[in-house]
């Protein structure tokens, strides 16, 4: 059910821009195509005490391409509506030390706290819906600030552990060692317990170079975790945090 909520307030989006463009309804509307490079990481708030460190953080291939209409309210004010077609990944490193875990080593599915090595690699691809009031500082210079909505149509949560040991159960269970050769790693994937649907606020500028073309650098920051609600493996609410830069292109 939420997936079709989700694609039917994406397509009236859609048709409602093309309404709107087609009939050119309001003086003063823009219209921008936008491509932009996203950096950022799915994290929790604060670092928690189980993650020891940080130890490896790779850019992946994270690209935005869309086109939002902004519709001018007031004299500064508008209302900036979007719609993107995005991807956001991670792949990173970190050390940690009774950090609760389901992994998989052979045939064998075990749980329980995991001190030692983490190699996390997250991918998302997604629609994503963004609903803004802008302010025109200056002829060039344009601040947004608003809430999105994100619809994912592929996921991936999924890793291995190196190098340390699992506690099965709790930090008193039996030890089950992890060694650093890929056949002595145990694995973990989490897709299906992914949100489909991610909301949250993102925040930005717009700086007209040229006539046609701008640059922009946004902050999107997820306020749902990226797992459903009665997921328990891993202990911490993760949140999607990105920011992006990029070039738009001006139509109208």
């Amino acid at each position: 059910m939420k997936r079709i909520i989700a694609i039917v307030a994406l397509l009236a989006v859609v048709f409602g821009q093309g309404n709107i463009m087609a009939g050119n309804l309001q003086e003063g509307l823009e219209l921008k195509a936008r491509l932009g490079y996203s950096i950022g990481g799915t994290a929790p708030i604060g670092i928690p005490a189980t993650i020891r460190s940080i130890d490896k953080y790779s850019l992946t291939p994270s690209f935005m391409v869309g086109v939002d209409v902004n519709m001018p309210l007031k004299e500064r004010l508008g209302l900036l509506v979007g719609l993107r077609f995005e991807n956001k990944g991670m792949d990173a490193e970190a050390t940690t030390k009774s950090y609760r875990m389901e992994v998989k080593k052979g045939e064998s599915i075990m749980n329980g706290v995991y001190t030692g090595h983490v190699r996390q690699k997250v991918k998302e691809w997604m629609l994503t819906l963004p609903v803004q009031l802008s302010y025109r500082l200056s002829e060039k210079v344009q601040l947004k600030a608003g809430p999105y909505l994100s619809y994912l149509i592929d996921k991936e949560f999924s890793g291995y552990v190196y190098d340390g040991y699992l506690r099965q159960g709790d930090p008193t269970g039996p030890k089950v060692t992890m060694g650093v050769e890929e056949n002595e790693r145990a694995t973990y994937e989490f897709n299906d317990d992914m949100r489909d649907l991610q909301f949250g606020v993102a925040v930005g500028a717009d700086w007209q170079v040229a006539k046609q073309f701008g640059v922009f650098a946004d902050l999107n920051w997820g306020l749902n975790g990226i797992f459903k609600s009665d997921f328990k493996t891993v202990e911490q609410t993760l949140f999607p945090i990105y920011g992006t830069i990029g070039v738009s292109y001006r139509i109208k």
